[in-house]
């Protein structure tokens, strides 16, 4: 018995030789490159937008930026939807259905073993195979053991495993913004129940106002001083007040059910929703540098800028599968016709098969493969620079907003309190004799109007208000990767 060794030194000549002709076969992928720029958020102007806000020091929205409100119910309220919204569970769901995708791209990385065993019997007649075979039972049994591994000779396979990772990434920031979107929702829904409740103040008060008035009429028709007519014009003010509160119930209900839904539960959870304690604008306050700081606090423009690179190691993938690959195969087990007998040094087999493959001619598929996919870059690269164009939109609308509202509503309140006094000096002189009661009427419309507009006003500064805090990022907190990926200006496509 005796070993032989067998050296790879002289063939390595016509290795090299092979590869290289190999190479030069492979179908080309030139004359195709993806077209997307990122854009350079701080190239965009917002300094004299931004300037002179009047809100206060930099900083970004806390986490728990809702609590400023001051209302616990509100903070009950959404501590119930973070955890029974459905609409969260969904985007759960997404996260894990990417963070498995991260593991069968992993698993394509990694050589494949597998065993299996059995055991085959057959008895075949006479009549078919004749007597040397036939009428006689033969069997075997076999056990193997075999190997593939798919080398990764130019980085396909760990682009494609990094592109999953990426978009693993984007998931997870997905999942963050779905809370962020979901806090922001019932913040909004709750100020709009406080507002349905001040209109159905408002509405309370012009009846009462209504009721007071048609009263004194009748007692001055009884008088002889004012006729049918103003009686008649006073018991018309009582309906309309009554609709104006049936109005301002109905958008109560409304809400309440809007916030049962969004805390995932059914209509009747609405019920058991008080009156909202009166909410306080938040106080905000806005980062100096913003542009480039907001590109890692906003989840979405995080999101997209992960999937930017996850498209980019797309390509490296898509590009790798125009040269050759290299697989090893292997194979080895034992099989013999007595199963005493498999243990046996003559019952062994063994295969090696490497194979080398290259594509030469394949009707154009991997060109076509390679432009979608640099188009699906270019598509992230276009969602990304939308989303960070929004994003600044959507903060520019709002600080323009919180320091509108905010002059607004000062102006409304002083017009309030006129057209309350005219009101009172309009009842007095009526009730004096002195005025008519067109004046009440006048009056009064003019008091109704002034305070339905300032309920609105007050309402939306706690929108801007919440709205601004979402725009802001809402006390997102990227991982020091996506910090990094946010940073970064610009992918390469190699």
């Amino acid at each position: 018995m005796f070993e032989r060794s067998y050296s790879l030194r002289p063939l390595r000549p016509v290795l090299i030789s092979a590869l290289a002709l190999a190479l030069a076969a492979c179908a080309s992928s030139r004359g195709l490159e993806p077209q997307g720029r990122l854009l350079d958020a701080d190239s965009l102007q917002t300094q004299r937008t931004l300037a002179a806000n009047g809100l206060s020091q930099p900083g970004w929205p806390a986490t728990d930026w809702w609590r400023a409100l001051g209302d616990p119910q509100l903070d009950a309220l959404i501590a119930e939807g973070l955890q029974r919204n459905p609409g969260l569970d969904a985007a759960d769901a997404r996260l894990r259905q990417a963070r498995a995708q991260i593991g069968t791209a992993r698993a394509d990385r990694l050589p494949s073993v597998s065993a299996s065993g059995g055991y085959t019997g057959v008895r075949l007649p006479e009549s078919m195979v004749g007597d040397e075979l036939g009428g006689s039972y033969a069997g075997s049994g076999q056990a193997y053991l075999s190997f593939s591994y798919g080398i990764d000779l130019w980085g396909g396979k760990r682009a494609a495993w990094e592109a999953a990772v990426d978009s693993g990434h984007a998931a997870e920031v997905d999942a963050q913004a779905a809370r962020l979107n979901l806090s922001a929702a019932i913040a909004e829904a709750y100020a709009q129940l406080g507002y349905a409740w001040t209109l159905h103040d408002v509405a309370s008060e012009e009846l009462a106002r209504s009721q007071k008035t048609l009263e004194l009429t009748r007692q001055r028709r009884a008088a002889g001083i004012d006729s049918d007519l103003q009686t008649r014009q006073a018991e018309a003010r009582i309906p309309a007040a009554q609709q104006q509160q049936q109005a301002a119930q109905q958008q109560i209900d409304e809400a309440r059910t809007a916030l049962a839904a969004l805390v995932g539960q059914g209509p009747d959870r609405g019920l058991q929703i008080a009156r909202p304690q009166v909410l306080n604008p938040l106080a905000l306050q806005l980062p100096g540098v913003l542009p480039s700081e907001l590109l890692g606090r906003r989840p979405d423009i995080v999101a997209a800028r992960w999937r930017v690179e996850a498209a980019n190691r797309e390509i490296h993938a898509a590009k790798a599968a125009f040269y050759p690959s290299l697989n090893l195969t292997a194979l080895g087990g034992v099989v013999s016709s007595e199963v005493d007998q498999l243990l046996k040094s003559g019952s062994t087999f063994a295969f090696l098969g490497p194979a080398l493959s290259l594509p030469i001619f394949d009707g154009g598929r991997l060109r076509a493969n390679l432009g979608k996919t640099d188009a699906q870059y270019d598509l992230a690269v276009a969602d990304y620079n939308q989303s960070v164009l929004n994003a600044l939109r959507d903060v520019a609308d709002q600080v323009n907003a919180v320091r509108s509202l905010a002059d607004q509503a000062s102006a409304q309140a002083q017009a309030v309190s006129t057209a309350r006094a005219a009101h009172d000096l309009a009842e007095q002189r009526y009730r004096a004799g002195i005025g008519s009661y067109l004046d009440v009427l006048s009056v009064e419309e003019q008091l109704l109007v002034s305070q339905r507009r300032l309920a609105e006003l007050q309402s939306r500064q706690i929108l801007v208000s919440v709205r601004l805090s979402q725009a802001l990022g809402g006390g997102f907190t990227p991982t020091s990767d996506a910090a990094t990926v946010a940073a970064t200006p610009e992918s390469s496509h190699s």
